[in-house]
């Protein structure tokens, strides 16, 4: 069955080329090749090497987090690596290499949009970190795997922070005031089309009595959060870096 036209067809050279790496043809093709089409053309599907790559995913990103965030404590390394193995996460990586145009694919995987499918590109990526991993080693493994997600470990805290500003700026107001943020909601508009604008209040930042953050939305859950979002930036740009790892320091005793 190899000589069908589908593996004819398949040359994986384009992207060894974007990833600047060398990797073995035979386990190349087995990292590329989803269980449909080994179902139906036969031989490996990529399954076991995508067992493999998860694990030198985690390891790689962990180390990296690590050194790059010393004063950060475990549960929020722990938040920001799952953030970044995510299928989310994995598969805009993917697209970024255009790794979908690369896979083997069952008849029915192709119809219905597989080149595409988050899980599916997810899965083919850390396949593809199994497979040099098994052809050239750890170190060359973790080295694509940073060049491909260093900005996301980079950036690790503040996208923790954007995705949930309420909670940041409760942890922000616990190291440097001693009561909550405070938000006062009022919303416009018909029943069917409210928009709610919601108001955080803190102790005596910007000046007792003025918002710190104001933001609207189509729920009081959305406009308190981008008025958290506007408050916390307002917040961490008034901090010097020592007061922002002292923050960060009592908000995790």
């Amino acid at each position: 069955m190899s000589g069908s036209p589908e593996a004819e067809a398949f040359d994986p050279r384009g992207l060894l080329d974007v990833l600047q790496v060398e990797i073995g043809s035979e386990i190349l093709a087995q990292a590329l090749t989803h269980s449909s089409y080994a179902y139906e053309q036969g031989g490996l599907d990529n399954e076991r090497l995508e067992f493999l790559g998860d694990s030198v995913l985690g390891e790689a990103i962990t180390v990296a987090l690590y050194h790059q965030f010393p004063e950060l404590p475990e549960g929020e390394l722990a938040k920001a690596r799952a953030s970044i193995v995510s299928t989310t996460a994995l598969a805009q990586v993917a697209r970024g290499v255009e790794l979908g145009k690369y896979l083997r694919l069952g008849r029915g995987e192709e119809i219905t949009g597989g080149r595409d499918k988050p899980s599916l590109l997810a899965d083919a990526l850390e396949a593809l970190f199994g497979a040099l991993y098994v052809d050239a080693g750890s170190e060359k493994a973790h080295a694509l795997i940073i060049s491909l997600m260093g900005d996301l470990v980079t950036h690790a805290d503040s996208r923790s922070e954007a995705s949930d500003p309420k909670t940041a700026l409760q942890e922000w107001a616990a190291a440097h005031q001693s009561s909550s943020p405070k938000y006062n909601i009022s919303d416009t508009g018909p029943d069917h089309a409210k928009v709610f604008r919601a108001q955080v209040f803190l102790d005596s930042f910007p000046t007792p009595g003025t918002p710190a953050g104001v933001g609207e939305g189509s729920s009081k859950k959305a406009a308190e959060l981008a008025a958290a979002s506007e408050a916390l930036a307002a917040v961490r740009g008034t901090e010097t870096p020592s007061t922002k790892t002292a923050s960060t320091t009592t908000a995790s005793a």
